[in-house]
């Protein structure tokens, strides 16, 4: 059973810290968002059984939107 993607663990932080962080930057909450709509479309396609290509090009969406949010996360430091 598909099941969505741990955020957090992939940034090494907790989700407190990203909910701090998140306060204080609108630009890094609107891409955790982001995120979490494309990791909710690649669950639903999985579990859909979508095509493999369906869900190879989802997965490069959530993947394109998490890349930006460690590149705000940099950009904060």
């Amino acid at each position: 059973m598909p099941v969505p993607h741990d955020l957090f663990q992939d940034l090494s932080c907790t989700k407190e810290e990203i909910q701090q962080k998140r306060t204080k930057d609108p630009l890094l909450d609107s891409l955790i968002n982001k995120y979490s709509l494309a990791d909710a479309e690649v669950v639903k396609a999985e579990q859909a059984k979508s095509s493999d290509d369906a869900v190879t090009k989802l997965k490069a969406k959530r993947l394109e939107v998490k890349d930006k949010i460690v590149r705000q996360l940099q950009s904060r430091t």
